[in-house]
């Protein structure tokens, strides 16, 4: 593709396109819309009214980004995702003044075919399985699969599962330290929250 926008992409009037950032045939992209810079969006995919996209962000083919959604930088979204905006739909009722706003932070990624409910926060650089439904807020580096997905562990900044440090403090309880297989980074894990740590 020579050109950043394929001739068979449909991209209304009223959208903001950052530079850099390529359009597959086929994607849909609505009036309001906002794309950052050096973002990829791949074939028939749906993006709704004023939905916002940052910088860096790849989603791929056949994703539906409904009105509501909000990503940060360095978001993936894999193959048929959904994002719902409504609760309660009816075919025979208007609910847009109850559309509800999904955030999906920084580097977090989505697997194929998830299902996401509208009005969650999903958190900086976690991990959605493939083929999860996610009814509630997800923290930052979790991972979560299943249907519902639930926490089925942490990851990595770089997306690799982090494995638990196996030491223990002078009370003999086992350490909440957890580091990357692939780059080594290392995290503090306490109270729920997500840390980056140096040294041992």
């Amino acid at each position: 593709m020579n050109k950043p926008y394929h001739e068979l992409a449909l991209i209304h009037y009223g959208t903001s396109i950052g530079e850099g950032t390529r359009i597959w045939a086929f994607a849909s992209v609505q009036p309001g819309a906002q794309i950052g810079e050096r973002c990829t969006i791949g074939e028939a995919v749906h993006i709704g009214p004023h939905v916002k996209i940052g910088n860096g962000c790849k989603i791929q083919n056949g994703a539906q980004l409904f009105e509501g959604v909000t990503l940060e930088d360095d978001v993936f979204i894999g193959p048929h995702v959904v994002f719902t905006n409504v609760t309660t739909p009816r075919a025979f009722i208007s609910r847009r003044a109850e559309f509800k706003p999904t955030l999906v932070k920084r580097g977090a990624s989505i697997g194929a075919n998830v299902t996401v409910l509208c009005g969650i926060t999903i958190g900086e650089y976690a991990m959605i399985g493939a083929g999860a439904v996610v009814t509630k807020d997800v923290a930052p580096h979790r991972l979560m699969t299943g249907v519902p997905a639930e926490h089925a562990g942490y990851v990595c900044t770089c997306g690799v599962r982090l494995r638990r440090v196996y030491s223990w403090d002078s009370w003999g309880t086992p350490s909440d330290k957890f580091d990357c297989p692939s780059c080594s980074n290392r995290y503090l894990i306490a109270f729920g929250e997500v840390r980056p740590v140096d040294g041992p």
